[in-house]
């Protein structure tokens, strides 16, 4: 761990679980929805970060449900510095909420909806999409902008028989599945 990841008092709801943040739902605007997430007392899921190889560099267990505070806090906690191309599914609200609460530390990052789940954000506006920033920079086109989609396909595998674990046991499980899956994709590297 890099840093603790502070309060900011002037920010309404701050750290609070995101349940509906669809347009007039008290949102931002993007469609995204987590009502699903956190039912029947299980824990709201799991959130892995990975590199566009779908090499997992850390995951943590999301206590209630995902929102944009589980990336600001991965990102904030976990590294020095901030990587230069976040893609994720919901960095169109990810980025501003980084860029309200550390706009230093976020200011060189470029969040941008990946090029599968970008169709989706039908509300969103085109400066949040990984599509727009290759049509004037074709060199982002060389980041699997889906790497994480299959890394996260992959985590299915295990889901069931996490579900029938303690925290602990699902942390190591996890632990234990994801180092043999970074291992096999860095082999198919070289």
């Amino acid at each position: 761990k890099v840093r603790s990841r502070p309060e900011y008092p002037n920010l309404k709801d701050d750290g609070k679980i995101e349940r509906s943040i669809k347009s007039g739902k008290g949102g931002i605007g993007c469609d995204k929805y987590y009502e699903a997430y956190g039912k029947g007392g299980l824990t709201g899921g799991l959130m892995a970060l990975w590199c566009t190889h779908s090499i997992c560099y850390g995951f943590h267990i999301i206590p209630k449900g995902e929102g944009r505070n589980d990336v600001f806090s991965a990102l904030y906690c976990y590294w020095e510095t901030m990587p230069e191309v976040l893609i994720y599914d919901y960095a169109c609200a990810v980025a501003p909420y980084c860029m309200a609460r550390e706009p230093d530390l976020y200011k060189a990052t470029l969040a941008v909806v990946d090029k599968f789940h970008g169709a989706n954000h039908k509300s969103c506006s085109g400066a949040c999409m990984m599509t727009n920033y290759i049509r004037t920079d074709p060199s982002l086109d060389k980041y699997n902008s889906s790497a994480a989609e299959s890394g996260n396909s992959a985590l299915g595998r295990i889901r069931k028989s996490m579900s029938y674990m303690t925290q602990e046991h699902a942390i190591v499980f996890t632990q234990v599945f994801l180092s043999l899956w970074n291992r096999m994709k860095v082999r198919n590297l070289s």
